[in-house]
């Protein structure tokens, strides 16, 4: 045997195929991660949105620093009694804020600010989702509720929301939020999806 080794030549073709095989790789996987960045970016600005919950109006069904996944406006078009939305309200400085959707145009919203049950088209609403209050929780909101008069019919693109913990929510109580524009919601939310521990739709 002989002790020498063999050196295999490489062509200058083959070089240059196998760069221009590398260089056509690392297109392809370029294209690939921009193409599929354009596909989240389109989920997350036309389906839906990430929103961080900020305060604790929504306990105990949202808790601050709660992170929740919203059906965006784009699709979300028939809003519902019972829905949990997010709004964009100029009194808050267009700040996003999260509330219940009580009564949508046309229904009568009715408020018994000493007992703290809120009436829908003459039916006290029935609400396990709210939190516990103290005895006559709304008693200060009346003091806020200037230029709102009840009962109120809600009118054609407006909205009538409350927070799930009536004793810490500024809401459509309040004549600086009042009846909200529909063109004001964001979306509808859908899940929690922080904390982990918390994962789960919202009801």
């Amino acid at each position: 045997m002989s002790g020498k080794h063999e050196h295999k030549n490489i062509e200058p073709e083959q070089v240059q195929e196998s760069t221009t095989k590398r260089r056509g790789e690392g297109y392809l996987l370029l294209h690939d991660v921009v193409y599929m960045v354009a596909i989240v970016t389109l989920v997350f600005t036309f389906v839906v949105r990430m929103v961080g919950v900020s305060g604790p109006s929504m306990t105990p069904t949202l808790l601050d620093g709660d992170y929740v996944l919203v059906q965006s406006n784009f699709t979300y078009k028939n809003v519902e009694v019972g829905d949990v939305v997010v709004m964009l309200v100029r009194s808050y400085d267009d700040q996003p804020i999260v509330k219940r959707v009580i009564a949508t145009e046309g229904q009568t919203v009715n408020i018994d600010f000493w007992e703290g049950k809120v009436y829908v088209d003459g039916v006290l609403l029935d609400e396990p989702y709210i939190n516990n209050y103290d005895l006559n929780p709304y008693q200060t909101t009346k003091d806020y509720a200037l230029g709102m008069e009840y009962p109120l019919t809600v009118p054609e693109g407006k909205i009538f929301v409350l927070g799930d913990n009536r004793d810490h929510s500024a809401d459509s109580r309040y004549a600086d939020i009042g009846l909200v524009d529909e063109r004001c919601i964001l979306g509808r939310v859908m899940l929690i999806v922080w904390p982990f521990s918390e994962i789960g739709r919202v009801k």
